[in-house]
């Protein structure tokens, strides 16, 4: 994609609503603790003081709007602690460039690693930057700063109350988790009633098992809905598959096929039924008609073979779902776990416990070639130099500038142009209704103070429709508190603007000087991705040759590595597709056909995982020997691809060439399944292998391009640069 196409695509995302459910009693609950802290400081202190506390109050609210699994009021402390630590470490070194600007870029260095954390610590963190730099208008003295601090903590604590005085639907991120994840089952079957071949994405499942880690004390007051269903839905996905794949299951065509069609719509019906009684805490209600379809145990049932078994596991599944659902079930009568020991429930640190798991994720993150690194440097060297550039200009709040670089950065270039763009239209738009109400009304710290908290609490309702229409309320928000605070509107209306737009353009032109392309990598992450399905394969393969609990925890523990690394090749293929960057080493249409060929390695390998045999059967040696001649032959080519080799598959070809099949009649699907699989690697193979015209080609035209960019550096020009 070139630049211009790509800035177009900025542009549009960057204005673009997103359709998601509003959150008004969310918004009204957390601009009530805005309202109380600017109400108390208004009573109890002045204008200015009340503005300067609102920052804490209006900041850890925004930081309980991010998804998280934590609890909402541990993040508002959390982030009004945070708050509070930074103004007043800034405090301590505001009075000298030489002690402030070190500071301020290892707090940015900091704020930026927290992403490694995930996207809500990297967010907090960011607001604490600009927290820091706003610190520069703070009393001269330690008494007052300190008082300025506490009261941004004070802010924290008033969210963190309401929270816990006006509950609103408590565990509702993790409900709706869950909920995700069984309407992406749901449409997941009805895709396939038109399309066989249909591919599962894993990531609602992710972020339910995500979603299903708890500490101890959480698992104690977990309502008995969340226990059961995500394990429930994680089952339902090769079952639907295997009962509509027309090699291991229904016939293409006939009966069967209408038969199955009938079940995946039912499935759909009850599955989307047991996801709103999850996420709305309602009795599960499912059309008559859909549970009459599914019943398989007729004299006259069309399906057979591995089919019927097939759809006799489905509707088990199903009738186990509706009964965890509706809280009837066995999850719902079986007493929360007490502890670790007990692994009722997928552990998430406590706080107490989570320094090491920081300390490790930073480490990971700690390397050259990361883009939560390369973001962090970013952070460090721009919110310094917004600093030095507009502490000169002849205009006040020079902090602006830099705020809005270190708010509008992320680690990748799509995001950080997008969300620059929105900023500047939302702070035009922003101050703009703000400057002609504030003109208006006329100098009331009163009016202000209630002006801008109607402010913040439309821009929380507006907080995940899009970054542009939340940003304008927060700028009218800020307005309103410069008015409260005492500043005139004619001062503050263009030093807004234009510090914003300053700011933008410095975070813009720091991802183009020190970028993080995701393009160049893209080989390295399909490989990844091919390493990891080839070890969830042998799993697979071994739990036929081998069928004992501890060779299905092998395979569960290779499916989530799979899952993980398919995530983390489609982030960095979209990521690819939307930077002004040429394809090295993989091209657009290769990196497509590379996709589809590893979703269909990965579906053949779901097949054969439902039909994996019991405990008691028989083992299939010549499953543990393609399942070695696989592992190994992935392995290689994980490792040719990424010094751009072509693959080969001697090893899996000659074990599927002498594989005698004692076992077909037993398990059908485990030689068709293998065949498969066989399939996929090949049309891996074509999409990324280079014939040697091609590669004497490309080298050809690289040299090319080395030659002309010398000869336009003899001649004193040089050459357009057309990708980046």
């Amino acid at each position: 994609m070139r630049w211009l196409r790509a800035l177009g695509e900025v542009v549009r995302s960057g204005l673009s609503i997103e359709e998601t459910r509003l959150e008004p009693l969310l918004a009204l609950r957390t601009a009530a603790g805005v309202g109380l802290v600017i109400g108390a400081a208004l009573w109890l202190a002045s204008p200015p003081f009340a503005a300067s506390a609102a920052l804490g109050a209006f900041s850890a609210g925004t930081a309980t709007f991010q998804r998280t699994w934590r609890p909402r009021k541990v993040i508002a402390l959390g982030a009004g602690a945070g708050l509070a630590l930074s103004t007043f470490v800034g405090y301590l070194a505001a009075g000298r460039l030489v002690t402030f600007l070190p500071l301020l870029a290892v707090w940015a260095f900091a704020a930026g690693m927290a992403w490694a954390l995930g996207s809500t610590a990297g967010i907090v963190a960011a607001t604490t930057v600009g927290s820091m730099l706003v610190t520069v208008t703070l009393p001269t003295s330690i008494g007052p700063a300190l008082e300025h601090a506490g009261v941004i903590a004070l802010g924290g604590v008033a969210q963190a109350l309401l929270i816990l005085l006006f509950p609103i639907r408590r565990w509702g991120a993790h409900r709706d988790a869950l909920a995700d994840a069984l309407a992406a089952v749901a449409d997941y079957a009805r895709r396939l009633q038109h399309d066989p071949a249909a591919p599962f994405d894993p990531e609602p499942l992710m972020t339910a098992r995500d979603a299903a880690a708890v500490t101890p004390s959480q698992a104690r007051t977990r309502p008995p809905a969340l226990h059961g269903p995500r394990g429930l839905a994680e089952r339902l996905v090769p079952v639907v598959a295997a009962l509509s794949d027309p090699d291991v299951g229904a016939p293409a065509e006939g009966p069967g096929r209408d038969r199955v069609r009938e079940l995946l719509n039912a499935a759909a019906d009850v599955l989307d039924a047991a996801a709103r009684s999850i996420r709305r805490g309602t009795p599960t209600e499912v059309p008559p008609r859909s549970a009459d379809v599914l019943r398989v145990d007729g004299q006259d049932e069309a399906l057979e073979g591995p089919a019927r078994q097939a759809a006799e596991g489905l509707v088990e599944l199903l009738t186990e779902a509706l009964e965890v659902a509706g809280g009837t079930g066995a999850y719902d009568k079986a007493p929360a776990s007490s502890g670790p020991a007990s692994a009722q429930f997928l552990v998430r640190p406590t706080l107490f416990r989570l320094l090491p798991v920081v300390v490790r994720a930073v480490r990971r993150e700690l390397r050259r070639d990361s883009p939560v690194f390369r973001h962090a440097l970013r952070l460090a060297a721009v919110a310094p130099l917004g600093y030095l550039i507009a502490s000169p200009l002849p205009v006040g709040h020079g902090y602006w500038a830099p705020i809005a670089s270190v708010m509008v950065m992320r680690p990748d270039f799509h995001r950080t142009y997008a969300r620059a763009v929105g900023r500047l239209a939302g702070t035009l738009a922003g101050v703009a209704l703000a400057t002609g109400m504030v003109r208006a009304l006329g100098p009331d710290a009163h009016v202000f103070g209630a002006l801008a908290v109607v402010s913040a609490a439309l821009s929380y309702t507006l907080l995940r429709t899009g970054y542009a229409y939340s940003q304008c309320f927060t700028a009218a928000y800020v307005v309103f508190l410069l008015g409260m605070g005492g500043h005139a509107w004619e001062q503050t209306v263009p030093e807004r603007v234009v510090l914003t737009l300053l700011g933008g353009a410095l975070a813009m032109l720091a991802y183009v000087v020190f970028p993080a392309w995701e393009t160049p990598r893209l080989p390295g992450r399909l490989a990844d991705w091919l390493a990891a399905n080839g070890r969830y394969a042998a799993a697979v393969l071994r739990g036929y040759a081998e069928p004992t609990r501890e060779r299905r925890a092998d395979m569960r523990r290779a499916l989530l590595a799979s899952r993980e690394a398919r995530v983390a090749w489609q982030e960095a293929y979209d990521q690819a597709r939307q930077e002004p960057v040429r394809p090295r080493g993989l091209t657009s249409r290769e990196a497509e056909d590379a996709q589809e060929a590893l979703k269909g390695f990965d579906r053949a390998t779901m097949l054969m995982e439902s039909h994996l045999p019991g405990a008691d059967s028989r083992s299939a040696p010549e499953a543990e020997r393609f399942a070695e001649a696989l592992e190994a032959d992935t392995t290689q080519a994980a490792d040719d691809m990424r010094e751009h080799r072509n693959p080969d598959w001697g090893r899996v070809a000659e074990a599927l060439h002498t594989w005698e099949d004692t076992a077909g009649n037993r398990s059908p699907v485990l030689r068709r399944g293998a065949e498969l699989q066989k399939k996929a690697l090949d049309n891996l193979a074509t999409a990324v292998s280079r014939t040697p015209l091609e590669r004497d080609v490309g080298s050809a035209r690289e040299e090319q391009r080395v030659r002309a960019a010398l000869a336009a550096e003899g001649d004193g020009s040089r050459p357009a640069r057309g990708g980046g």
